[in-house]
């Protein structure tokens, strides 16, 4: 479904990439970075985890936000998303890459938890007055931070501080906030982590 809409206050634009939504293994919702540095669900990190996915039978939603509020109104999109999702599969998961990854991080707290969340990138919410890190400690599925080791875009450090004192699965590689040449590595680790839970 090259082009969807999950209806709601805000419409979302969204992809849905694999078989039809019934058919597949599980679906995964693809949070995508800061729509105003031209973040959406076209995201090359985005693709590549979707990719991973489609190979292994299952489906991915990319979507894109509604109309920006600073963090906010964006979590509920992740959770609109989510809802979209469980609504065609008994299976659900969640990823996000960089500020989709702080928005999958702070939705995830609310009920019902996915059955299993990777943040690839996240950031620590300082400049948009968002508590990532304190959000873990209410997120109650199966997490992965993974990170880049080289990353001096995102705040990364307090997220990987907080999660390690949770016990929460911490993956890195020797990257860049963009994981430029890693991008494949990295959509690999982040649905093996996804599929374990499955």
């Amino acid at each position: 479904m090259d082009r969807l809409s999950i209806p709601g206050a805000r419409s979302l634009a969204a992809t849905f990439d694999g078989d039809e939504p019934g058919d597949c293994a599980g679906i995964v919702v693809a949070c995508p970075p800061h729509p105003q540095l031209g973040g959406d669900r076209h995201d090359s990190r985005l693709r590549a985890v979707s990719d991973a996915l489609v190979d292994r039978g299952f489906g991915c939603l990319r979507f894109d936000y509604g109309p920006w509020d600073g963090g906010r109104a964006e979590q509920d999109d992740v959770q609109r998303a989510l809802a979209w999702a469980r609504e065609r599969s008994e299976w659900v998961g969640l990823f996000g890459f960089s500020f989709g990854a702080s928005m999958a991080l702070l939705a995830a707290r609310e009920a019902p938890a996915p059955a299993a969340l990777s943040a690839m990138a996240p950031d620590g919410g300082g400049s948009l007055s968002l508590d990532v890190p304190g959000a873990l400690a209410s997120i109650e599925c199966p997490t992965q931070i993974l990170y880049g080791e080289r990353d001096d875009t995102a705040d990364w450090v307090p997220v990987v501080e907080r999660a390690r004192e949770l016990g929460l699965r911490l993956d890195s590689l020797p990257a860049d906030h963009f994981f430029v040449g890693q991008r494949e590595k990295a959509a690999d680790r982040v649905v093996s982590f996804l599929l374990e839970h499955r």
